[in-house]
């Protein structure tokens, strides 16, 4: 525990390292175009990768919602917290994702730390990616079983730890899309090493689902994977869907299972029924509008581009996020202000949310951004580069501290 007298220290020394973290007051709707602290942006860094979050049809079915249903839940699910529109919602998702039943969380935090800790135990190994979300790492440690974290999607070493493990109960998990990194996991590989070591599987697929697959069905959809593959299916709606909360997929007996069993589903006042009517509407609009997903995969497919031209030092990744590795926390912080002056909202991304030497700026694509901003967001990467770094050309993670 740190002491009281300490804290001004330990804050001083955080800022010292570039790693202070202060939040922005967004003064509009979320979207490509947003105020912030009075400053008109170009958002590059929300998660809202359909540009649902402020549709018309979406807010309305919240109104509408609300006018009927009133605003709080009232209650935990089981205690008389479940309204119908929770439980259409729960139906659509099942039928969407492929899978028997579906379970509302109030965020994929909850429904992670839940559902982790139901599954394993004392007696239990959980494997895990070490580029996993920390969620997913706290419901391992939430749950006290042994914990193998294995290099990221390295199969070898995975199967390495799974055939020398000395417990029975095995759960392995992984996020479906990192999301510092944007690259997808090799999932069809995991579900064979899950079957072979008679392990459970479970795919948080958060950055997926809306995104990629067909109609929006995620990595697992778009690798043709079901429940039989992948038992355990997680999914946020705060990001593609653009509302909040979360929910977990998979065989009915599982879902009844952790209907009894997930301490942050039994213990935790249920949503909105009305934020539920609207993520039901942001579904079907999801699953509707394939231009969303048409359009997006060209945006990302023509920032790539624009970034191979110009030198830009990216990550891997086919996904809407798009990392431009750093390295120095401090370069990142400075990149990210000299976009801020520049008119673009991007945010800088360090540790410990990444690892150690690997700061970044996480530039995130939606289907609501435009050719010209992408374009214009280039150019502004250059400049900032060029003047982050004192002279063109110079690779940011040799950028001296």
């Amino acid at each position: 525990m740190i002491a009281r007298g300490e804290l001004g220290a330990w804050l001083a020394e955080l800022a010292g390292q570039g790693l202070y973290r202060q939040r922005r007051v967004l003064e509009s709707p979320q979207g490509a175009l947003v105020v912030v602290e009075g400053r008109p942006l170009v958002n590059f860094c929300s998660n809202d990768y359909l540009g649902l979050a402020s549709h018309p049809e979406v807010v309305e079915a919240l109104r509408a919602g609300a006018a009927r249903y009133g605003v709080g839940a009232g209650a935990a699910h089981l205690v008389c917290g479940h309204g119908r529109a929770h439980q259409a919602l729960e139906e659509e998702l099942a039928e969407f994702t492929g899978r028997e039943r579906a379970l509302l969380f109030s965020s994929g935090y909850l429904a992670n730390l839940g559902v982790v800790s139901a599954l394993a135990g004392r007696r239990d190994t959980i494997f895990a990616d070490r580029l996993n979300h920390a969620s997913l790492l706290d419901g391992a440690r939430l749950a006290g079983a042994r914990l193998e974290r294995y290099p990221h999607a390295d199969l070898d070493a995975l199967d390495s730890a799974l055939a020398r493990c000395p417990t029975r109960g095995r759960l392995i998990v992984s996020d479906g899309v990192f999301s510092m990194d944007g690259d997808v996991a090799p999932a069809r590989e995991l579900a064979v090493l899950a079957r072979r070591y008679d392990a459970w599987l479970m795919i948080d697929d958060a950055h997926g689902l809306g995104v990629l697959g067909t109609e929006g069905g995620g990595s697992l959809a778009a690798l043709g994977l079901d429940q039989d593959d992948v038992p355990v299916l997680i999914g946020t709606l705060g990001k593609a869907f653009g509302t909040a909360g979360a929910f977990v997929a998979g065989k009915a007996k599982l879902i009844d299972y952790l209907l009894q069993r997930t301490r942050t589903y039994l213990y935790t006042t249920a949503p909105p029924p009305a934020l539920a009517e609207a993520t039901r509407a942001a579904l079907r609009l999801a699953r509707k509008d394939a231009w969303r997903r048409q359009h997006l995969a060209r945006l990302i497919t023509r920032f790539r581009a624009g970034a191979t031209m110009l030198g830009l030092p990216l990550g891997a990744s086919t996904t809407p996020i798009q990392p431009l590795i750093v390295g120095d926390n401090r370069a990142a912080v400075r990149l990210s202000q000299a976009l801020w002056s520049a008119g673009f909202l991007v945010a800088a991304i360090r540790p410990p949310t990444v690892p150690a030497g690997t700061a970044r700026l996480r530039i995130a694509l939606s289907a609501a951004h435009t050719d010209d901003q992408v374009d214009r967001l280039l150019e502004a990467l250059a400049s900032a580069l060029a003047e982050v770094l004192g002279k063109a050309g110079q690779r940011p993670e040799e950028a001296e501290p």
